[in-house]
């Protein structure tokens, strides 16, 4: 990483995962503790305007993503040809983005942006269908394989870090906010 755009775009996709993650994870913890947004708007409205600034966050976070690796392209030299990279790659982007597309299916849309916070009596019990009859957080784990792959592909040395710390950031939210927020729904099942 060499030129002084390049590290701008790859600490803004630091602190675009870090916004994503820290304000999903705060917003659930507060709905969980006090029913913020449902007691302002309403259980349902409360989830639809979180729902779409959690998407509007991912989204952005998505399309950053992307950006840095195509503006860090061929940053990563490595002892195998670039057909083979791209072919890679090509593979881990259709197991992670297939896998992501299966969980969300198998959960719902609801339950993709963790509706479950905002009307917990509603909440669904655990789940051992699709592809959660393998893997237990198939979203966090398999489902970010398509990262990994799209920054081979453009052989983008920040892109694999960049994946590296999103999945990191993912996985420590799913330990904090939202593993337990589960396991205190489910204490039964």
């Amino acid at each position: 990483m060499h030129s002084s755009t390049t590290w701008i775009v790859f600490a803004y996709a630091i602190l675009s995962r870090l916004a994503y993650v820290l304000f999903v994870g705060w917003t659930l913890r507060r709905e969980e503790r006090e029913q913020s947004y449902a007691t302002r708007y309403g259980a349902a409205d409360g989830f639809r305007l979180f729902r779409r600034r959690a998407a509007w966050a991912m989204n952005h976070d998505g399309f950053v993503f992307i950006a840095l690796c195509i503006v860090t392209r061929d940053t990563w030299s490595l002892p195998v040809s670039t057909v083979a990279t791209f072919a890679i790659g090509a593979v881990l982007v259709c197991l992670g983005a297939g896998t992501k597309i299966w969980a969300a299916r198998t959960l719902g849309s609801d339950a993709y942006y963790w509706h479950n916070f905002f009307e917990p009596h509603a909440a669904v019990g655990p789940v051992s269908a699709g592809p959660y009859q393998f893997v237990s957080s198939p979203m966090y784990t398999i489902g970010y394989l398509h990262t990994y792959g799209f920054a081979l592909m453009l052989r983008s040395f920040p892109g694999i870090i960049a994946a590296g710390f999103s999945q990191a950031a993912i996985l420590a939210f799913y330990f904090i906010v939202e593993r337990p927020h589960f396991h205190r729904l489910h204490r039964s099942s």
